[in-house]
């Protein structure tokens, strides 16, 4: 592979997969650790066995990144630093990936020498931010899912020398924007920032008569489309998603996008490698938003889905059985029905099963519905078998290292001191601002036309999570007249949102919640890249969130009431109507809403932490801020206890 050609980067998690990546003829594969990694339901690995995949892989020039993109609370730093430490001596990776902007100071101080990837969770995928990206000493920026081949090709232009790019071009899609979805944590405490996300979004949703996964993805597969990046010299990786996923799926998808990489514009090895794709057993593909004047919407919400092959529905009644449309190979893995229905289980073939033969279904407390589907979601072939356990024979032995006694250095904290400020946040202001709390309004481009003069230097501007490559400009020139007019006071929801500022010295910038800010080293990284303050992360528990103020070298916020956003998404489904409510399976009831280039959904209770006021304040908090969204006529909210994680350690 030369110096221009993309990168395979394949994913892994478990050593089958990494073995499997190899055989396939991966360039890089990437993985997690127990701890610490955005993928925290895969097996992942521990230090030992990670060490000796490595060593093989570096064997064959194989690169290794290790995914280190969770959130970290503050007591977590040292147990992360002293984990970066062994690894920098005992595995050598190549790179780590990272989401915290604690990362960086920390790899650093832990003596760790190789790159540093900012993860998509980090929401980086726009030009005005790279120069601040590249700042903090990232080598390679991986791209959200949502971006079209204009707005990559766009990115790329304007990278800074030393800066590359990661895109997906293959794997399971979420609906929200990554590094941008509450609904998990919001709902039970799991928080998908820390790798334990349980897909609400995957569920069936009731909406009146309509009862349809609204929010369910097909799988990302640019497939045939994915020749364009190989001409774009700053897109250097062609990630392919799935460390949930096992070596069969990592052994073919690579496979497929080698060969349209390398031979993709001969007909025979383009139709080779869909026919291999075919084989992976995902979900359906959808090419997505990657053709931009022409998407396709990737969301399954016409009947539910599921990733594998349809192989057969359950048949009997008090004895259910399955009749194979396929044979079936010892270790083959079916899922029996989808998640949400009763019955729901995986299965493990123990032995070959012909087409047409009999498979009785283990007896569950509630029994599969006659006609549930059953997928083939995992197959081990012998052939692949047999390439893996001549893999595994190569192993060396893994390297010893001593315990690590690193300990980190910690930025001095800067304690408040005044009190705390109430703050409230508004989409529409109100016609008389009040003197009793700071006034906010969330904003978008045009809004300069229509406020007051007199409101600009009055007023903390919000900034939305997102802003896309497509909407820059505008967004440049919004905040140009803005700053003219006199607003000076700015609330940013991704820290590279001071890029879209010309004046920046002109101005005073606090990072929003969905920043994620959750300990001192990140909160010194934003205090260097010029944020005054920074709102936490609303996900964090009680304990954490006391604690954080005294901490912390800058002057914190917390959103303490109102109704938080589950996620923002750039895509709706057509099924759903807006602004009106619909149901979850357990029977919580949520709405969505267009506010710009977003889909925002919200819960139809609050975040409520009025009870705990005086504790945050005593604590250190200097803004403690309300968040006023309008409520749709036909959404009733619910009164509930709205503490979301206070109570809960934020697993």
């Amino acid at each position: 592979m030369d110096a221009m050609t993309p990168e395979i980067l394949a994913p892994a998690g478990d050593a089958d997969s990494f073995l499997a990546a190899l055989a396939a003829g991966a360039d890089a594969v990437y993985c997690g650790l127990k701890n610490f990694s955005a993928r925290m339901e895969a097996d992942n690995f521990g230090l030992a066995e990670l060490a000796s995949l490595t060593e093989l892989a570096h064997a064959r020039g194989v690169r290794v990144h290790v995914a280190m993109n969770n959130l970290l609370k503050a007591p977590e730093l040292a147990q992360a630093g002293r984990l970066i430490d062994r690894l920098a001596r005992r595995v050598r990776p190549d790179a780590l990936i990272i989401q915290d902007l604690a990362l960086p100071a920390l790899a650093r101080q832990a003596g760790f020498t190789g790159e540093l990837h900012l993860s998509t969770l980090a929401n980086g995928g726009t030009v005005s931010g790279l120069s601040r990206i590249a700042g903090m000493g990232i080598r390679r920026l991986v791209l959200p899912r949502e971006l079209s081949i204009d707005e990559i090709k766009a990115v790329a232009a304007a990278c800074p020398d030393g800066l590359d790019l990661e895109v997906f071009v293959h794997g399971a899609l979420c609906y929200a924007v990554s590094g941008r979805c509450y609904w998990s944590s919001y709902l039970g405490g799991k928080s998908g920032l820390r790798g334990r996300c349980v897909q609400p979004c995957r569920r069936m949703y009731q909406q009146k008569s309509k009862r349809v996964p609204f929010f369910s993805c097909d799988d990302l597969s640019l497939d045939v489309l994915v020749r364009p990046l190989a001409g774009v010299p700053q897109v250097t990786s062609w990630k392919i998603e799935g460390r949930k996923k096992g070596p069969h799926y990592v052994y073919h998808t690579v496979k497929a996008y080698a060969m349209l990489r390398d031979g993709g514009n001969d007909p025979q090895q383009r139709k080779t490698a869909l026919a291999l794709l075919d084989m992976a057993l995902g979900r359906p593909g959808s090419h997505y938003n990657f053709l931009g004047h022409r998407p396709s919407n990737p969301l399954a919400d016409r009947e539910q889905t599921g990733s594998g092959h349809l192989a057969g529905r359950v048949q009997g009644g008090g004895k259910p059985y399955i009749v194979p449309r396929e044979s079936l190979r010892s270790g083959d893995l079916l899922r029996i029905g989808y998640e949400d229905q009763p019955g729901h289980q995986m299965l493990k073939i123990r032995r070959d099963v012909p087409k047409g033969g009999r498979i009785d279904v283990p007896r569950a407390p509630k029994p599969p519905a006659q006609g549930s589907p059953v997928f083939l979601v995992d197959r081990r072939e012998r052939e692949l078998g047999a390439i893996l356990a001549d893999l595994r024979s190569q192993l060396p032995p893994a390297p010893s290292a001593p315990e690590s006694v690193f300990s980190p250095v910690l930025p001095k904290p800067a304690r408040h001191r005044g009190g705390a400020k109430e703050m409230d946040v508004w989409r529409v202001l109100p016609k008389r601002l009040g003197d009793r709390s700071e006034q906010a309004m969330w904003l978008v481009p045009g809004l300069e036309r229509t406020v007051s003069r007199n409101v600009f230097g009055r007023v903390w501007w919000w900034l939305p999570p997102v802003v896309w490559p497509e909407e820059e400009r505008e967004w440049e020139r919004c905040l140009e007249n803005m700053v003219r007019l006199g607003a000076r006071r700015f609330v940013l929801n991704a820290p590279w949102q001071t890029g879209l500022f010309g004046r920046a010295d002109r101005c005073v910038f606090w990072a929003g919640p969905m920043c994620n800010t959750a300990n001192p080293l990140a909160l010194a990284e934003l205090g260097r890249m010029g944020f005054a303050g920074a709102f936490v992360s609303p996900e964090l528990d009680g304990e954490s969130l006391l604690a954080l103020p005294a901490l912390s070298p800058l002057p914190l916020g917390i959103v303490a009431k109102g109704l938080h956003p589950l996620c923002v998404s750039r895509i709706v489904s057509g099924n759903l109507r807006e602004r009106e409510p619909f149901q979850s399976p357990k029977g919580e009831q949520f709405w969505s809403r267009t506010y710009g280039k977003l889909v925002w959904t919200f819960p139809n209770w609050e975040l409520d932490l009025s009870r705990k006021w005086a504790e945050l304040e005593k604590s250190g908090y200097a803004l403690l801020a309300r968040m006023h969204e309008p409520v749709p006529d036909k959404i009733e909210l619910k009164e509930r206890q709205g503490l979301w994680n206070w109570e809960l350690k934020m697993l």
